[in-house]
């Protein structure tokens, strides 16, 4: 394009998010339940009897299965065939396909991979890298991995497909790559 001399536009009247980092995901996904919130109100999740609690926008696949006695939002998405059992809390994370999240334990600012495995009375949880709400124009900061110390950034937890958490452990604004089996906590780690 730049050789060329050219500049090319995609102009479009919906909403459009960048997604340039995991931080940037839950940001888009709290704004696509928005959308759905207001175009197929239908589609997300409703408190009643037997059923899960709700905090506002949700959107739960039909075929998953979320026992009534969770807990889930603001902002959560749980892909098709996972399953949320008993006691379980979620807010502002994204669930995928055929994951499992055993009894009470507590997902925040979080993605959890595909066929991955929470363990009962654990705790996955991230950091919220939220633009400001009362800024016009705001837009998610890029923040870099590593901090002139070398340090992980606080950013939210990611957890690749197939990983197994055990049963009370905390993993805390880490990154978990794909078919790790952990063994303990975790804080602020990139696990290999």
């Amino acid at each position: 394009m730049a050789s060329a001399g050219k500049l090319l536009v995609y102009y479009t009247t919906r909403f459009w998010s960048q997604i340039k980092s995991p931080g940037s995901t839950l940001y888009a996904n709290r704004h696509y339940l928005q959308l759905y919130h207001e175009t197929h109100p239908d589609r997300l999740a409703k408190n009643g009897d037997g059923l899960p609690s709700i905090i506002d926008d949700v959107f739960i696949h039909p075929t998953a299965t979320v026992h009534s006695t969770a807990m889930l939002g603001p902002n959560v998405s749980i892909g098709p065939n996972a399953t949320v059992g008993a006691g379980v809390r979620i807010k502002e994370s994204i669930v995928l396909e055929h994951a499992t999240l055993q009894d009470h334990c507590c997902v925040l600012y979080s993605i959890v991979g595909w066929n991955s495995v929470v363990g009962p009375w654990s705790r996955v949880e991230g950091t919220p890298c939220d633009p400001n709400p009362n800024k016009p124009f705001a837009k998610i900061q890029s923040v870099p991995l590593f901090n002139m110390a070398g340090k992980l950034n606080p950013s939210i937890t990611i957890l690749g497909c197939n990983v197994q958490v055990p049963g009370e452990v905390i993993i805390l604004n880490s990154v978990v790559l794909p078919h790790k089996d952990l063994a303990g906590s975790f804080k602020n780690q990139i696990i290999l």
